[in-house]
């Protein structure tokens, strides 16, 4: 019996593979007997087919270990199956072989692969370009090259990437050798860009540029195209020596411009939808593929308008006249406020030349002031119809932003879109009762308010000045009227001339000391006053006394 028992030890080797029998199928094991002096448990999960063992079945398995702490052996059908199968791969298969497998996991920088055994194919292995969800290639069986045998790790790595790329070798050739401009074939969205997208044509990749995908807007090409869509596209462009392939797919339908002006002739209705804002405009599709341009300035007869997003919004359904076409250039220019009634076009009715009108002050320039008299209709008072007395060089110092004023229409332009008014106008003029008030050798007194180097200018009321040449100060010989006389002075002189169509008052101060008896108005008296010699013009001389001695720009007789 020694010798018997010896005799079996030698049959059995730890790690080894032997066959067995299955003497029973227990709920979570299977009792297998390897002919040794005791049996052998395996559990049932190391079955792939359990379903189909049967008691009595020969199987294979590993002997790890002769006894375990319950005299049992110790038995792995796994174990078994993955040396018998490592022997294969090494028999069957060398580095660079081609092989098949499922892939069954994912680890960290790669997925696993049963080729018999685990497999590893890193990441960069996988595919030609970055794969977005290895997960979705889990049970997939595809056939791989082997770079690496490591029999010692019992490691083995997968390429995927390379047998791509010697198949899209071979593709690219036969491509390259029958692509023509002008056909259409099958690709797949590959990559997708800011300016376009790159569609796998089997072989080569092809440029589908964001201008060639719709005939109408695309903001992005993502919001019409996805990774691994299918398309049919048409080839525009081959360039051979740099290998550039262009395509297109709005090419695969008719071009929506063709026939435009039929269907939407000049000054037509249309409606559509705002699919884009900028500060001058809003782009409204009209049809799938044309769009038209409504600027700021045709959206509306009365608003004023800086900004399309102030009236419109993304998306928004609007009415539109055609203002004209241009299909070389591919444009239509459209009208959001010809759908209405223009009010211009009875402002000459409702404001009369000559009618008074009140209005508010909206704004300045340097030349007048804009007055609203109703929503989207303003009319202009020009500087010089601001005071029937001063000189305005800025409307700002008549009025200012908000102020309601009275004024008369001067002039109704209705094509410009312009009204003229008048501020002083609607004022009684002082200078139309000059002569009621004054008389020739009328004393009258005032207030030194200019000075100049030919006279002074006093003021008699409020907006009518009066000129008193230097000849007409003093008795004495007056070299500077600054050394005479001092701006707000009070001083009292006689009114030697009136010209209400000139709108001049003369006045002399050393006439005032004359006795009313014996006050004549003579030529000497007047000879300063006369254009032409010192004295040209009342308006220049004030001009003059506002700029100090020397040259002066012409004034008006009458404005202060």
């Amino acid at each position: 019996m020694a010798a018997m028992y010896a005799e079996t030890l030698r049959d059995f080797t730890e790690g080894s593979i032997v066959h067995g029998k299955v003497l029973e199928i227990r709920e979570n094991d299977v009792l297998v007997d390897i002919g040794y002096k005791s049996e052998g448990l395996i559990p049932k999960q190391e079955f792939k087919d359990v379903e189909t063992l049967n008691e009595g079945d020969e199987i294979e398995v590993l002997l790890e270990r002769l006894e375990d702490d319950e005299g049992m052996v110790v038995l792995s059908k796994q174990r078994a199956e993955l040396q018998r199968n490592w022997q294969k791969v090494l028999s069957e298969f060398n580095e660079g072989d081609i092989i098949s497998g499922e892939i069954v996991g994912q680890v960290k920088g790669g997925l696993i692969v049963d080729v018999g055994v685990e497999a590893f194919l890193p990441g960069s292995q996988i595919d030609v370009v970055p794969v977005r969800n290895a997960g979705d290639l889990m049970g997939q069986t595809l056939d791989f090259k082997i770079l690496k045998i490591n029999e010692e790790r019992r490691n083995i790595v997968l390429s995927r990437r390379e047998l791509l790329e010697e198949s899209r070798r071979d593709q690219k050739k036969a491509l390259l050798a029958e692509i023509k401009i002008g056909q259409t074939r099958t690709g797949v969205v590959k990559n997708i860009t800011d300016f376009g997208a790159f569609i796998d044509l089997k072989g080569m990749d092809g440029l589908l540029h964001i201008t060639d995908i719709s005939w109408g807007r695309v903001n992005h090409p993502s919001d019409v195209l996805s990774i691994g869509q299918e398309l049919e596209v048409m080839i525009l462009d081959v360039d051979l020596d740099r290998e550039r392939i262009s395509l297109g797919l709005k090419q695969q339908s008719d071009n929506p411009w063709e026939g435009i002006e039929s269907r939407f002739p000049v000054n037509s209705r249309v409606r559509g939808k705002v699919v884009n804002l900028m500060p001058y405009g809003a782009f409204i599709e009209i049809e799938e593929g044309v769009e038209g341009m409504v600027h700021v300035s045709e959206m509306s007869w009365t608003k004023r308008v800086a900004r399309a997003s102030d009236v419109l919004q993304v998306g928004e359904e609007v009415e539109a006249v055609v203002l004209s076409i241009n299909k070389d250039e591919q444009k239509i220019s459209l009208g959001m406020r010809q759908t209405e009634e223009n009010p211009w076009d009875v402002v000459a009715q409702n404001y009369p030349i000559g009618a008074r009108v009140t209005g508010t002050v909206r704004n300045f320039t340097n030349y007048g002031a804009f007055v609203e008299l109703q929503e989207g209709v303003d009319g202009m008072i020009h500087v010089s119809d601001m005071s029937w007395t001063r000189k305005i060089n800025h409307p700002s110092e008549v009025l200012k932003k908000g102020d309601v004023v009275d004024t008369v229409v001067l002039e109704v332009d209705s094509g410009s879109q312009r009204i003229s008014l008048g501020l002083k106008q609607a004022q009684e003029d002082p200078w139309a009762s000059i002569a009621a008030n004054y008389a020739i050798g009328q004393k009258v007194k005032g207030t030194i308010s200019k000075l100049a180097s030919f006279g002074a200018f006093i003021e008699l009321e409020e907006g009518i000045d009066g000129l008193v040449h230097i000849s007409q100060i003093s008795d004495e010989r007056v070299q500077k009227v600054k050394e005479v006389l001092t701006p707000g002075q009070e001083v009292e002189a006689r009114v030697i001339k009136i010209d209400p169509v000139e709108r001049r008052i003369g006045l002399s101060i050393k006439a005032a000391e004359v006795a009313d008896e014996d006050f004549r108005v003579d030529d000497d008296m007047l000879q300063g006053l006369r254009a032409g010699e010192d004295l040209v013009t009342l308006g220049s001389a004030f001009d003059e006394a506002l700029g100090g001695e020397g040259e002066s720009e012409e004034w008006h007789p009458g404005q202060k």
